[in-house]
């Protein structure tokens, strides 16, 4: 048996329409070589980035822009290779597509979304984000309908694309790579102010993950019912585990309280208790 009929040879036949070895062949050869031009393309970006010439989140963005159109190219041509033109698929099942446009609207407003996202940039992968319930993760991947957030706790949030666009996201790493944070403290009555001061700056300066400069400070925030409290303000860049930060500067404070006699008060409450009226 002939090559030429071989590739001829026809596996599925319905009126006009032919499948045949060398339709699939050729079907098969452009998926491989896409699928090898993508993997090469995410190569290539991975050296970049290694480089230093691509920043992280960038390079992933314009990864993904990239491999989404050549595979919806990929589609298109073997849908034309085996004689399924896209107009004529369109204009056949246009009543299907206006009910699926109306039960899927929250999936499309998704890929949109995720669109939106990739090429304007306002998060990108490796980013610090707080979302509106006050979850915080590292994005590690920005995909077209949804995107996959990693907590503190080492969950993976799936959350739809429409979610980070519509709502208020606090992204940490925007801009600067370092954060202020503060942890509260109050003090008793009477203590010296000066040695709090100083013993909470000493307790930030000795810390590796806080920042010299810009400088930690020390604010006097309140008069409080039992104490006066105390707020130290610090810079640091591990903003996913900033928890870990705050509970050694806690330790760290209770330790120079104690070596500096500063007492931390507890709440306190008068009670008096009027006794009975006795009758006579």
């Amino acid at each position: 048996m002939k090559l030429k009929d071989i590739l001829g040879y026809k596996l599925i036949e319905t009126g006009s329409f032919s499948l045949t070895v060398y339709h699939l062949f050729t079907v098969v050869i452009i998926l491989v070589s896409v699928w090898i031009i993508s993997r090469l393309i995410q190569r290539l970006f991975l050296k970049q980035e290694q480089k230093g010439r691509l920043e992280l989140g960038t390079s992933r963005a314009i990864y993904q822009i990239v491999k989404y159109l050549l595979w919806t190219m990929a589609i298109v041509f073997s849908l034309d290779t085996v004689g399924i033109h896209l107009t004529f698929l369109l204009a056949s099942s246009a009543a299907l597509m206006v009910g699926l446009g109306l039960g899927l609207q929250q999936i499309f407003q998704d890929f949109t979304s995720g669109i939106t996202l990739i090429i304007e940039g306002s998060l990108k992968v490796g980013d610090i984000i707080q979302t509106e319930q006050g979850k915080v993760g590292r994005v590690k991947e920005i995909n077209l309908r949804t995107s996959k957030i990693e907590t503190r706790d080492n969950i993976s949030l799936i959350v739809p694309n429409s979610k980070l666009i519509n709502d208020v996201v606090i992204n940490w790493s925007h801009h600067e790579k370092k954060t202020r944070f503060s942890v509260e403290v109050g003090v008793a009555y009477g203590s010296d102010m000066k040695q709090v001061k100083s013993a909470l700056l000493e307790c930030a300066a000795k810390h590796p993950s806080i920042f010299a400069s810009p400088a930690p400070i020390v604010r006097f925030i309140n008069f409080g019912n039992s104490s006066l409290d105390m707020e130290l303000l610090f810079y640091t860049n591990q903003t996913f585990r900033v928890e870990d930060v705050k509970s050694d500067l806690r330790f760290a404070i209770d330790a120079a309280f104690r070596k500096h006699q500063i007492h931390i008060p507890f709440p306190q409450h008068d009670i008096h208790i009027v006794p009975p009226k006795t009758t006579t």
